[in-house]
Protein backbone atom coordinates (compact mmCIF):
# COMPACT_ATOMS: atom_id res chain seq x y z
CA UNK A 1 0.00 0.00 0.00
CA UNK A 2 1.22 3.33 -0.87
CA UNK A 3 1.03 6.56 0.86
CA UNK A 4 -1.58 9.18 -0.48
CA UNK A 5 -0.41 12.77 0.43
CA UNK A 6 -2.62 15.19 2.53
CA UNK A 7 -4.93 17.68 1.11
CA UNK A 8 -3.39 21.04 1.53
CA UNK A 9 -6.63 22.10 2.69
CA UNK A 10 -7.71 19.48 5.08
CA UNK A 11 -11.14 21.26 5.86
CA UNK A 12 -12.55 21.34 2.13
CA UNK A 13 -14.27 18.32 0.20
CA UNK A 14 -11.83 16.81 -2.03
CA UNK A 15 -12.81 16.38 -5.58
CA UNK A 16 -12.13 14.00 -8.51
CA UNK A 17 -10.23 15.98 -11.37
CA UNK A 18 -10.03 14.84 -14.96
CA UNK A 19 -7.65 16.07 -17.70
CA UNK A 20 -7.37 14.84 -20.92
CA UNK A 21 -4.28 15.75 -22.93
CA UNK A 22 -2.93 14.39 -26.17
CA UNK A 23 -5.35 11.54 -26.21
CA UNK A 24 -3.99 10.63 -22.65
CA UNK A 25 -6.73 10.62 -19.53
CA UNK A 26 -5.39 11.65 -16.16
CA UNK A 27 -7.19 11.53 -12.65
CA UNK A 28 -5.98 13.28 -9.53
CA UNK A 29 -7.95 14.20 -6.16
CA UNK A 30 -7.53 18.02 -4.97
CA UNK A 31 -9.00 19.76 -2.81
CA UNK A 32 -12.30 22.13 -4.09
CA UNK A 33 -10.61 25.59 -4.49
CA UNK A 34 -7.22 24.24 -6.45
CA UNK A 35 -9.53 22.18 -8.33
CA UNK A 36 -11.43 25.03 -9.61
CA UNK A 37 -8.29 27.44 -9.88
CA UNK A 38 -6.65 24.81 -12.12
CA UNK A 39 -10.14 24.18 -14.33
CA UNK A 40 -9.95 27.92 -15.00
CA UNK A 41 -6.23 28.32 -16.05
CA UNK A 42 -6.62 24.91 -18.30
CA UNK A 43 -9.49 26.59 -19.91
CA UNK A 44 -7.55 29.46 -20.79
CA UNK A 45 -4.67 27.52 -21.86
CA UNK A 46 -6.13 24.55 -23.27
CA UNK A 47 -8.74 22.80 -24.91
CA UNK A 48 -11.85 23.98 -22.83
CA UNK A 49 -13.68 20.59 -22.34
CA UNK A 50 -10.29 18.83 -21.86
CA UNK A 51 -10.47 19.06 -17.81
CA UNK A 52 -13.70 18.47 -16.04
CA UNK A 53 -14.41 17.83 -11.74
CA UNK A 54 -16.60 14.53 -11.60
CA UNK A 55 -18.63 14.03 -8.85
CA UNK A 56 -17.36 11.00 -6.84
CA UNK A 57 -14.86 9.25 -4.67
CA UNK A 58 -11.59 10.21 -4.76
CA UNK A 59 -10.12 7.15 -3.10
CA UNK A 60 -6.93 5.56 -4.46
CA UNK A 61 -6.49 8.67 -6.47
CA UNK A 62 -3.43 10.61 -6.75
CA UNK A 63 -2.99 14.35 -6.04
CA UNK A 64 -2.85 16.89 -8.30
CA UNK A 65 0.95 17.62 -8.67
CA UNK A 66 1.52 20.51 -7.36
CA UNK A 67 -1.49 21.24 -5.82
CA UNK A 68 -0.68 23.88 -3.31
CA UNK A 69 0.13 26.48 -6.42
CA UNK A 70 -3.35 26.68 -7.46
CA UNK A 71 -4.69 27.91 -4.17
CA UNK A 72 -3.59 31.51 -4.98
CA UNK A 73 -5.51 32.92 -8.59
Amino acid sequence: MTARSTSPRPDEDDVHLSVHLHDVRMDFAACLTAALLFVKDWRIYHYHDAVAIIPGDTDGLPRLPNERLYLEP
